[in-house]
């Protein structure tokens, strides 16, 4: 699994994008990547593009 460190700060995209903080977080809840900590998750290397389409949707 690659690891992933989140932005800072959201930068309002329209989809968001792939390391916004609130895309990871929706990932990990989709069971995608585990958080390692506030800033750092591991996210699967094959991402269901289903679920990407929908933890980037605003």
């Amino acid at each position: 699994m690659p690891s992933m460190t989140a932005k800072k700060k959201c930068c309002k995209d329209k989809p968001r994008c792939k390391k916004c903080p609130v895309v990871l977080l929706r990932l990990s809840k989709a069971g995608c990547a585990e958080r390692i900590d506030r800033d750092h998750y591991k996210v699967d290397k094959k991402v269901p593009k289903k679920v990407l389409k929908e933890a980037r949707k605003r």
